[in-house]
């Protein structure tokens, strides 16, 4: 169908310039006539994206002006960048952006590799029913609201009754206040994004074993080799392009930490370790009103990743010659 379509807008007919035309206008509406359901599937996602990402565009222009809810955005005076200078000499949105590159850089660090060893690991169990049953307690807790993990959390890490204190206490030790501590936050945040997202995420990579030519390792076990060489000497190269892309998506989002999980777990006490930009973004704008820096601070948001993806897009390619475009 691609390739129809490519034809229908490309190649040009024998003749003079307006039969050209008339010819690509005519292939190409037999081809939507012939093809019509497949553009009708796709309609409604085109009509989500319009309405929900490229329409609410039309309001980032709020971040160069002075907004009033009364005059609109129409209306609101231009004031340049402004915004973007309070922003960068206001102390507490720079402590934002730097947990979050902080925060970040742990979930790359360590929530990264985490689905990547758990699809080997399910790679290497050969007890079918064993292997299914991890599978499914492993991939469960994705599926839970972040409002129930959250309270999972601070149930477990309640200085009173929370299990981890409990033991705490078994070993002779006082109860610790770990959700009011600020530097027990960030540890606390990430071990909960690695135990709530490393089943689900592993299910790209065990998609991308299961496309390993089975012959490698048939010659592999041929040659004597035995189940660990085997890993890292056919499993990891063959899924090493999947590993590449899903760190430049990784990357491109390491603005975007997980808004829901910080705010329902944080508090003033560990704003100092725990406040990131987004959760920055919401006092502003939402609690505070000020609609023109939060959308500034959103804008800026938005750059500094495309910025990382596109660097990330271009390293990989250029050294691996694996890239998303």
């Amino acid at each position: 169908m691609a390739e129809e379509f490519s034809t229908a807008l490309q190649e040009p007919l024998k003749g003079t310039s307006s039969r050209s035309e008339e010819g690509r206008m005519t292939r190409l509406i037999d081809h939507f006539k012939r093809e019509w359901q497949i553009y009708a599937m796709l309609l409604p996602t085109i009509i989500w994206f319009i309405v929900f990402l490229y329409k609410p565009m039309y309001g980032l222009q709020i971040a160069f002006k002075d907004y009033s809810i009364f005059r609109g955005v129409a209306g609101s005076p231009w004031i340049g960048l402004e915004h973007f200078n309070t922003l960068f000499s206001n102390d507490q949105f720079i402590r934002a952006v730097w947990n979050t590159i902080q925060i970040s850089a742990l979930n790359l660090l360590f929530g990264f590799p985490a689905p990547i060893i758990l699809a080997l690991m399910f790679n290497e169990v050969l007890h079918a029913s064993f292997k299914r049953t991890s599978q499914t307690i492993v991939y469960l807790p994705h599926f839970i609201s972040s409002v129930i993990i959250s309270g999972i959390v601070i149930t477990a890490f309640s200085p009173s009754a929370g299990i981890v204190n409990t033991v705490i206490g078994w070993l002779g030790f006082e109860p610790v206040y770990f959700l009011t501590q600020p530097e027990w936050f960030r540890p606390i945040f990430v071990g909960t994004g690695i135990w709530q997202e490393a089943g689900f995420g592993s299910i790209v990579f065990l998609a991308a074993i299961a496309g390993v030519n089975p012959s490698l390792y048939e010659s592999a076990v041929v040659d004597g080799a035995n189940r660990w060489q085997m890993m890292w000497k056919i499993t990891v190269p063959s899924i090493l392009p999947t590993i590449l892309i899903m760190l430049i998506i990784r990357i491109g989002n390491i603005m975007e930490v997980s808004f829901e999980l910080v705010i329902l777990l944080y508090q003033p006490s560990t704003y100092e370790t725990a406040d990131v930009v987004n959760t920055w973004i919401y006092r502003q704008g939402l609690q505070s009103g000020q609609y023109d820096l939060a959308a500034a601070a959103g804008l800026f948001n938005a750059l500094v990743a495309f910025v990382l993806v596109m660097t990330a897009n271009t390293l990989s390619r250029r050294f691996s010659r694996t890239s998303l475009w």
